[in-house]
């Protein structure tokens, strides 16, 4: 299929259960709008291409301000470019329930990551307004600014702003693909960083924060079920280890009489491979960056650099993983006679999902009569910064084949549908006083 006739609408409605269509969520509307989407940075691959920051972004915004503003909702942009609608519930002074996630998508990305966030809460006030349901606490829908953080490699840019966690100078010393400053990109779309700074707002205005993403991963096709209910967001540490052997001819120096750096560093990423599963079923641990010096092929490497992702949703397992692989290259360093050192680059802490959330999620999906099944979320979104501060809860969509951040990206619209029913149930159920 060529970009040309592409058409994703089509395609989700092909094997759509019109019987979904009930209680003024439409599986119809859902499908138009998925499809409105699509076409906005659409690539050679049929993929997406909306940067954080970018006019195909903007225009993804603009969409959403539309929609909000058909579900009767007030709708206002706030200073790191964040889209909120607002309905203000017979209790207006009441904290809010937020619901919601992101419109920018990685540079040749999928069509569901992060807008099915965005339109199945905007599905649910739009029911609301079609059956005549007043919620007695406001409801407030986010487009967050630049999740993926393709444009400046680093990411949840707008709910960080949000909930206060920017830090302006190192956004100010960044600079993007093109080689353009923070503040010359984000001056673009009409944002500075004076508006970044008023972005904050006060953590007790939020009573809870909701979040409906795919799941990016196969647990929910191996239960054969549509959508499941998040446990925790785990947090990501890195580690960088350096081992520090020595240099030398790679045809002049015995086997016996080496200290090779590498060596000493593929052993390690071997044994951290087996340690996550001895501590805890959602813990993780990744070796997807190494540098080696000097890197040629008839020279025994001198030193290694190895960098570990190191992931769980509670701090102390996480932690107990972390000493864990220190331990192991402390070991494995003194064995070889390789010097070893250990620093911090990023640690952003775990999410664990309360589990009065998770039993209102429970209890909506057996009321639909989907079995409850819980997993955890190995990637980060905007519900881990926002749920730093606030409770927040997330459900997550079934993925075909697991796929993520690629143009195959797919949740059947069945799937979708559902979790809108489980998101509005869910939403409701939070509206007592």
């Amino acid at each position: 299929m060529t970009k040309n006739t592409f058409d994703l609408e089509r395609q989700l409605l092909s094997d759509y259960d019109s019987k979904l269509t009930v209680e003024g969520v439409s599986g119809e509307r859902l499908a138009y709008r998925l499809g409105v989407l699509s076409k906005i940075g659409l690539t050679e691959d049929n993929g997406s291409r909306r940067p954080g920051f970018s006019k195909e972004e903007r225009d993804a915004k603009n969409w959403i301000i539309k929609w909000m503003e058909e579900a009767g909702m007030q709708v206002r942009e706030d200073g790191a470019g964040n889209i909120i609608g607002r309905l203000d519930g017979k209790h207006p002074d009441k904290p809010v329930i937020m619901s919601g996630s992101h419109v920018d998508t990685v540079p040749n990305g999928g069509h569901f990551d992060g807008t099915i966030g965005v339109l199945s809460a905007l599905e649910v006030a739009q029911s609301w307004k079609e059956t005549g349901y007043a919620p007695e606490k406001p409801l407030e829908i986010v487009a967050f600014t630049d999740e993926e953080g393709s444009r400046f490699n680093g990411g949840l840019t707008g709910s960080e702003a949000m909930m206060g966690d920017t830090d302006i100078k190192a956004m100010q010393a960044k600079e993007d693909f093109d080689g353009r400053s923070f503040e010359e990109v984000i001056k673009d779309v009409g944002l500075s960083v004076e508006g970044f700074k008023s972005a904050e707002r006060p953590h007790s205005d939020i009573e809870s924060y909701v979040e409906v993403h795919i799941e990016q991963g196969k647990r929910l096709e191996k239960e054969q079920l549509p959508c499941g209910i998040v446990t925790g967001i785990a947090g990501p540490y890195w580690l960088r280890l350096t081992f520090k052997g020595q240099a030398g001819h790679a045809g002049n120096t015995p086997m016996t009489d080496r200290q090779d750096a590498l060596v000493a560093a593929g052993h390690f990423i071997h044994y951290i491979s087996h340690l996550p599963q001895k501590i805890n079923d959602s813990a993780v641990a990744t070796v997807g960056n190494i540098e080696v010096k000097p890197n040629g092929t008839n020279v025994i490497p001198g030193e290694v650099i190895v960098y570990v992702d190191i992931r769980d949703i509670f701090e102390n397992t996480r932690q107990q993983l972390i000493d864990a692989i220190i331990q192991t290259a402390e070991d494995i360093s003194e064995s070889w006679a390789i010097t070893l050192t250990c620093e911090t680059v990023h640690n952003v802490p775990p999410v664990p999902i309360k589990k009065d959330l998770q039993d209102k999620l429970k209890t909506a999906m057996q009321e639909k009569g989907i079995r409850p099944f819980y997993l955890p979320s190995g990637a980060g979104h905007d519900a881990m910064i926002v749920g730093q501060h606030v409770p927040s809860a997330m459900i997550f969509v079934r993925s075909k084949n697991g796929i993520s951040h690629n143009p195959a990206e797919w949740s059947d619209l069945n799937d979708c549908v559902q979790a809108v029913h489980i998101l509005k149930d869910y939403i409701e159920s939070c509206q007592s006083l």
